[in-house]
C-alpha cells in the first residue's frame, strides 16, 4: 500500500511502516523513548510491535488502564509525572500504540509536556485507524463530555499495521466499522455498497476500506485542517452520537456503549432528519436503520432518557452561539452543514430510531 502524504507527515502501511519507523529512528537522536500502552495494548499489540519493528533502542512503556472511562485529565497528569520522573526532555520521543483512547491523549500530553516533545501514532484498532489516524486531533474528556479539552498538533507519522486488526474484539470491530459507514454516506457510495452486503466483519475484505477511509479523512484534513467549514462533515452522526455516548457513560443504570455503537445509531436518527428536512431518499434512511439494528443491535433508549439526550448536545464542539448544529444530507454524498432543528424533530428522530416509521 502507498504511503499517504498529510500536512507534513506521512501515513505509511504494514511493512513500509516499519521500515519508515527505522530510517526515522536512525535520522533523529531521540534522548529518551517512552511507549504509550493500555493494559489491552500491552498485552496484545507490544510484543508483536517490538518484533516486527526489530526495536533495538532503548525505551520505556507507560501503561495506563484501558477504556474510554480513563480518558480524562486525571490520567494525563499521571503521565506528565511519570515522564518527568522517568527523566523525560525535550528530546524525548512518545510512541503511542493502542486505539483512540491513547492516540488521542498520547498526542495531547506529548504536545503539552514541556511545550511539546515528538510523537508518533500506531493506531491498533479499526476505529482508531480510519478516524484518529490523521487529522492532528488530540484530546481528552471533560467528565463524560468527549474530546472537550484539546488541541490540534501533528504526529511525526502514522504507522498503520493491519496485523494488529486480529488482536481486536468482534464488538470493537463493529464499532470502527462504523465510521467506515460514515465515509460512505458522506464522501464515498461504494464504501456503503460494499458495507451493507455484510454479515460480519471479513479481515481479508477490511484492509481495502481501511486503505480508502484514511485516504478520505487526509483529503477532507488537508482542504480544511482547523475544521471551519469541510471538516465538519466528518461529524455525521456525531451530534446526537455524541450525546447518546456521554448519556450512557454516565447513567448508572445503562450499560456503556462503544463509540461505533453510538454513531451508528446517530447516523440512522440524523438521516431521518435528513429526509424530513431535505428529502434525502427515505429508502436509504431505512436501509440504513435495518443494518444498524442487525448488525449492531439495538440500543436501549427509552422515551424518559430523550431530555437528557437532547441536553448534552448542547456542548457538541460544532456548535456556535447555543445553536446545536447538525451535519445532514440531501442526497448520498452531498452534506449540508450547521443546520439547526426543533427539539420536536429531534425527540421525532429518536422515536424513529426505536420504534421506525409507525
Amino acid at each position: 500500500m502507498q504511503s499517504i502524504r498529510s500536512t507534513n507527515y506521512f501515513a505509511h502501511f504494514q511493512d513500509e511502516a516499519y521500515r519508515s519507523l527505522g530510517n526515522y529512528l536512525n535520522e533523529n537522536s531521540h534522548s529518551k523513548v517512552f511507549i504509550l500502552v493500555d493494559t489491552n495494548t500491552e498485552k496484545y499489540c507490544l510484543p508483536g510491535f517490538l518484533e516486527s519493528a526489530q526495536f533495538n533502542l532503548n525505551y520505556e512503556v507507560i501503561q495506563i488502564k484501558a477504556g474510554e472511562e480513563f480518558k480524562h485529565i486525571e490520567t494525563c497528569n499521571y503521565l506528565w509525572n511519570t515522564l518527568s520522573e522517568k527523566g523525560a526532555d525535550r528530546k524525548s520521543l512518545m510512541i503511542n500504540l493502542g486505539g483512540g483512547v491513547i492516540t488521542d491523549m498520547g498526542g495531547f500530553v506529548a504536545s503539552t509536556f514541556k511545550r511539546g516533545i515528538k510523537f508518533i501514532n500506531i493506531p491498533t484498532t479499526l476505529l482508531s485507524m480510519v478516524d484518529a489516524s490523521v487529522g492532528g486531533k488530540t484530546g481528552v474528556d471533560l467528565g463524560v463530555l468527549k474530546n472537550q479539552i484539546g488541541l490540534f498538533s501533528n504526529p511525526e507519522m502514522v504507522l498503520v499495521d493491519m496485523n494488529f486488526l486480529k488482536t481486536v474484539t468482534d464488538r470493537e470491530m463493529r464499532s470502527g466499522l462504523a465510521e467506515i459507514i460514515k465515509y460512505g454516506f458522506t464522501f464515498d457510495k461504494q464504501l456503503w455498497d460494499t458495507i451493507q452486503q455484510f454479515t460480519k466483519i471479513d479481515l481479508e475484505k477490511i484492509n481495502d476500506l481501511v486503505y480508502r477511509s484514511v485516504e478520505i479523512k487526509n483529503d477532507v484534513v488537508l482542504k480544511d485542517l482547523l475544521e471551519n467549514d469541510l471538516r465538519k462533515s466528518l461529524n455525521f452522526g456525531h451530534t446526537i452520537g455524541h450525546a447518546i455516548e456521554s448519556y450512557f457513560l454516565e447513567s448508572e443504570d445503562k450499560q456503556n456503549l462503544t463509540h461505533g455503537e453510538a454513531i451508528a445509531a446517530g447516523m440512522v436518527i440524523e438521516l431521518y432528519y435528513s429526509s424530513k428536512v431535505f428529502n434525502f431518499p427515505f429508502s436509504l434512511t431505512e436501509s440504513l436503520r435495518s443494518f444498524v439494528l442487525d448488525f449492531y443491535g439495538p440500543v436501549n433508549l427509552k422515551k424518559e432518557d430523550f431530555s437528557a439526550i437532547m441536553d448534552l448536545m448542547k456542548f457538541d464542539k460544532k456548535n456556535v452561539s447555543g445553536k446545536v448544529n447538525f451535519v445532514l444530507l440531501d442526497t448520498i454524498e452531498n452534506c449540508k452543514l450547521d443546520i439547526q432543528l426543533s427539539p420536536e424533530l429531534i425527540e421525532e428522530g429518536l422515536l424513529y430510531y426505536k420504534h421506525g416509521n409507525a
